[in-house]
């Protein structure tokens, strides 16, 4: 069975920071592109970054480049999202998503979703 787990979101004043976590159970983690997503109300679902099986490609969204760092620890089965200088704009629901092979695309498995608001 499939497990993606998200955890680290929370609440945080604007300028301030926050690291996601992802940890995969039920899958070889290594085989899998892993997408972080987010959705606001209101908004579409938004691919905010993702990274290769090996880490070698990370893709980031305009909205974030710069501020987000995406990056994976295979022997943990974990990917985290580094997040930094946060907006309230960021506020979201953010899911990791794992894909297999290393095309960033949106995969089969999905997170249950963690909250990040940022407000002052």
């Amino acid at each position: 069975q499939v497990q993606l787990v998200e955890s680290g979101g929370g609440l945080v004043q604007p300028g301030g920071s926050l690291r996601l976590s992802c940890v995969a159970s039920g899958v070889v983690f290594s085989r899998y592109t892993i997408g972080w997503y987010r959705l606001a109300p209101g908004k579409q679902r938004e691919l905010v970054a993702a990274v290769s099986p090996s880490s070698v490609s990370r893709n980031y969204s305009n909205s974030v480049k710069g501020r987000f760092t995406i990056s994976r620890d295979n022997a943990k089965n974990t990917a985290y999202l580094q997040m930094n200088s946060l907006k309230p704009e960021d506020t979201a629901v953010y899911y990791c998503n794992a894909a297999l092979g290393p095309v960033v695309r949106t995969g089969t498995y999905w997170g249950q979703g963690t909250q990040v608001t940022v407000s002052s």
